[in-house]
């Protein structure tokens, strides 16, 4: 399995960026993709997750509202549109993907995308 994130970038607050997670490699039926992201000197922390059968998704508090979740199943890829960026969102963000029971928990997650820089300017 393999994941490539993509997308991320430098935006004023109040802007928008859209993340890509490219998936390869194996079918993606029972599995839950998950975005998470990661600020210097900060713990890894959950997003954003979608099953991939059904599209189920889930949201952390931070983002609910601002940030949606969505699937192509035919592309094989997950996307993370991020809207009313603020300077907090600034971070690593990385897709994951996994068999996970606690879609929040990082060690649920097999697989990892490289991850992708999204800076938030005020």
């Amino acid at each position: 399995v393999q994941l490539q994130a993509s997308g991320g970038g430098l935006v004023q607050a109040g802007g928008s960026l859209k993340l890509s997670c490219a998936t390869s490699g194996r079918a993606f039926g029972g599995q839950t993709v998950g975005w998470f992201r990661q600020a210097p000197g900060r713990e890894r922390e959950f997003v954003a997750a979608i099953r991939w059968s059904g599209g189920s998704t889930y949201y952390a508090d931070s983002v609910k509202g601002r940030f949606t979740i969505s699937l192509d199943n035919a592309k094989k890829t997950v996307y993370l549109q991020m809207n009313s960026l603020k300077p907090e969102d600034t971070a690593v963000y990385y897709c994951a993907a996994g068999l996970v029971a606690y879609y929040t928990k990082v060690t649920d997650y097999d697989y990892w995308g490289q991850g992708t820089q999204v800076t938030v300017s005020s």
